[in-house]
């Protein structure tokens, strides 16, 4: 996972050898932006394999999930044969030629050598029903600790300096701790580190931590709450766990 710039800890590395070697599907919960759909992401990319997506709501049916037939193209083909004067044959009219595949069947249908790799992801804004995860091997994902940010950071931005990366990981892991509505996930974590070393910047002061505040945090409420909190006060506490 390392060589693919993915930093899994040892719970999840685990529970994906399993999943891999015991042909279970995995589900992995967290919240939004720790990196539950990179996971899938990049075991395609590591097995070569294609990467199907299936984006479940409420209201899907089969023909959003699994197969839909192309009507369009079935009334053409009819035409046609109509205008020949041919006979119509229905078996023809429903051959796969006029099959829509979703993921789904996509991934059912896949003649490669390795068989369908299934990560199913939740931020438990929905409940998952207890059958599904009894068939399941099940990990939450969590924010990273400090380390963990930082290598991450590291990995995925090595053009951000060591002073700054240790800064932005200090105040990330401060920022989680002040109840926002939206707490930054690693992928905000990464774009503010480079948007701070765009900006020239080796170390975080509050100038640029105002400047650059919505490249870490998406909702208004979020930087109301982190101005009353103080910018001096977030700053104060990414030099301490920096150093």
């Amino acid at each position: 996972m390392g060589e693919h710039h993915y930093l899994a800890d040892e719970g999840l590395a685990t529970s994906i050898f399993l999943a891999l070697r015991l042909r279970r599907p995995l589900l992995l919960e967290g919240e939004a932006g720790v990196g539950k759909t990179e996971v899938a992401k990049v075991l395609a990319d590591w097995t070569g394999a294609e990467l199907v997506r299936l984006q479940c709501y409420e209201g899907i049916d089969a023909t959003q999930a699994v197969y839909e037939w192309d009507y369009a193209r079935q009334l053409l083909h009819l035409r046609a044969v109509e205008a020949s004067g041919a006979q119509i044959d229905e078996d023809e009219l429903y051959s796969e030629r006029f099959l829509v595949k979703r993921p789904l069947l996509r991934a059912l249908a896949h003649d490669g050598e390795i068989p369908p790799v299934v990560v199913l992801t939740s931020n438990r804004t929905r409940d998952v029903h207890d059958a599904l995860k009894r068939r399941c091997l099940y990990h939450w994902i969590a924010h990273p600790d400090f380390e963990r940010e930082l290598a991450i950071v590291q990995l995925r931005a090595p053009e951000v300096v060591e002073t700054l990366a240790r800064d932005v990981a200090g105040a990330v892991e401060a920022l989680r701790d002040l109840e926002l509505y939206k707490p930054p996930g690693v992928a905000e974590t990464i774009d503010w580190a480079q948007s701070l070393a765009v900006l020239g910047a080796t170390r975080l002061d509050e100038r640029l931590v105002d400047a650059t505040l919505g490249t870490i945090l998406k909702y208004h409420e979020d930087h109301a709450r982190v101005r009353a909190h103080g910018l001096d006060v977030l700053v104060r506490a990414a030099m301490a766990r920096s150093a």
